[in-house]
């Protein structure tokens, strides 16, 4: 990891010295088939620096010392998440092939897709998302039309599971380094916002627990 955030400095440097010194060979490298490295390389580090940390926590995962990390491969399968949301009477019944399709697309577990959708609004049978279908109750985005209360309106709860993995990937776990549920819940669901921020963590993490031992119900 250390040697791989160096060679990213290292190049940092030379792309600061070609641009001072050298702003014609700089040219010629943009137009070549390395253009994309040498276009915006200061975004391409930040990237690179970020995939670094979630390959070094799966790796660390996978030794037992990732509790809690919401990537990694499904720990539940596609028919188990369809009797769970049968069982609490969800709305989103019938979608559990959809779920884990979007946890495997994104590297994301379902178990805790689910997790966030009981502890947000029981399965989308509470609050904004029986009406918004958003199952980790997202506030206003571009791409989907905003409700008052700044809620976003998905198209479907397919919908809202789609944009609630692409959250979770994009923004907390590449962009934020921010893999476990220890570390997700703060920022998701701080207590500046009036959340019980440990009661969170606790309740995602016991539904994972249950749902992984096999058990539809706590």
């Amino acid at each position: 990891m250390r040697k791989l955030v160096s060679v990213v400095v290292v190049f940092l440097v030379a792309f600061y010295l070609l641009s001072t010194l050298a702003p014609g060979v700089l040219t010629q490298l943009r137009k070549s088939p390395l253009g994309d490295l040498f276009a915006n390389p200061f975004q391409v580090a930040k990237s690179h620096v970020a995939s670094l940390q979630v390959q070094a926590f799966v790796q660390a995962q996978s030794q037992g010392q990732g509790e809690y990390a919401v990537v990694g491969s499904p720990t539940v399968s596609a028919d188990f998440i369809n009797r769970v949301l049968a069982a609490y009477g969800s709305p989103a019944a019938g979608l559990g092939q959809d779920i884990y399709d979007l946890g495997v697309h994104y590297g994301i577990d379902p178990v805790y897709a689910l997790a966030f959708f009981q502890h947000e609004s029981s399965f989308g049978r509470t609050g904004e998302a029986q009406t918004t279908m958003s199952p980790g109750n997202e506030r206003c985005i571009p791409d989907r039309p905003c409700l008052p209360g700044d809620w976003a309106q998905m198209e479907s709860w397919a919908d809202g599971f789609a944009h609630w993995f692409l959250l979770i990937r994009t923004l907390y776990v590449q962009q934020w380094g921010r893999l476990t549920v220890a570390q997700i819940i703060p920022k998701y669901a701080p207590s500046s916002d009036g959340n019980d921020e440990a009661a969170y963590i606790a309740s995602v993490e016991h539904a994972v627990d249950t749902w992984r031992a096999g058990h539809l119900y706590d």
